[in-house]
């Protein structure tokens, strides 16, 4: 099978096609022949050494998959050959093939083309997971999110609103219509205005339930100010390195809970659990199509370093997929 390779670690033209061995299948796995699969933040910093995937035969990267199951384990239930199936992985997506537990895997949804549904694993877990089981948003509460137009921003938008929740996102100046679109209630200029003064006015003072943050830095600080009491910050990513200072006074007298988060490292068993949760609660909305994905662009698995060097502009709006088969 063709994949993207990692031999070394850099710019984007490390990013190398190979003829590897196709993997072979355990009991409890299937063999999927991928459709597609999409770029995540986690990619850009694995190609360049600072994010090493699981261990493998050879470094392939991708984290979410769309395709079709080719072969199934023997002790496999829940898939047959032909089924279209969508899911998330460790690594290897930047490959023609790949192996997952078989519980991992999700049903593609009726509403959803097979090359589309790259676009939902990773983001709506991700979004579900920090803002809803972890964060515990429910209906009529509400939710800052920030980089909003972003794979996670869109889907955590779209979870809102089919919750009946409230949502303040922040985003770049172009961005803000089509987070207005997709059903935020306020979209914030994040290099023009305040987004504490925002989460506060559409709160009438009280501040927002929960938070979900991707950037990090001097975010900390205001996403203090920005929720109320016994509020929750929920981490997950971190795209300003900085180190942040943590204003422990304010944080007390909130009683708020800051959690950090991350879906890759975590155990398999973990991972099942998070995966049926999407596929129990979230699959059924795309069903019935209150939830879609968000596709910016499409690339090819030629083009890989191309694709890398676009989403390093953050120009995208929702996913930057890449198609594998054909």
């Amino acid at each position: 099978m063709r994949a993207v390779v990692l031999e070394e670690y850099g710019e984007p033209e490390v990013l190398q096609i190979q003829e590897v061995p196709d993997p072979a299948v355990g009991e409890e796995e299937i063999l999927v022949t991928v459709t597609a699969t999409a770029l995540n933040r986690a990619d850009l910093l694995q190609r360049r050494g600072m994010y090493p995937g699981p261990k493998m035969t050879h470094e392939i990267p991708g984290m979410e998959f769309s395709g079709v199951v080719e072969a199934v384990g023997e002790r496999v239930g829940e898939h047959q050959i032909g089924d279209e199936v969508m899911g998330i992985v460790g690594g290897g997506a930047y490959a023609e093939k790949l192996v997952t537990h078989a519980r991992q895997a999700v049903r593609v949804p009726s509403t959803v083309r097979v090359e589309d549904a790259a676009a939902l694993p990773e983001v709506f877990i991700t979004a579900y997971d920090a803002m809803v089981l972890q964060g515990g948003l429910t209906t009529g509460r509400t939710a800052l999110v920030h980089a909003g137009a972003s794979g996670v921003g869109t889907a955590a938008i779209q979870i809102a609103k089919a919750m009946g929740a409230r949502i303040v996102v922040t985003a770049s100046a172009g961005k803000l219509d089509r987070c207005r679109a997709l059903g935020a209630d306020v979209a914030v200029d994040y290099a023009s205005e305040d987004f504490v003064e925002a989460a506060l006015a559409a709160t009438d003072g009280a501040g927002v339930d929960v938070v979900l943050d991707v950037i990090g830095g001097d975010y900390l600080a205001k996403n203090l100010k920005s929720i109320r009491v016994t509020g929750t910050i929920v981490q997950v990513g971190v795209m300003n390195p900085a180190s942040p200072e943590i204003p422990l006074g304010l944080m007390l007298g909130k009683r708020a809970k800051l959690i950090g988060t991350v879906l890759r490292a975590r155990p398999i068993e973990e991972k099942i659990a998070v995966t049926n949760r999407f596929a129990r609660d979230l699959v059924p909305l795309f069903d019935q199509g209150r939830l879609q994905p968000v596709i910016d662009s499409r690339y090819r698995l030629e083009t890989m370093a191309q694709a890398h060097r676009y989403m390093e502009t953050n120009a995208n709006v929702g996913k930057i997929l890449v198609d594998v088969a054909g």
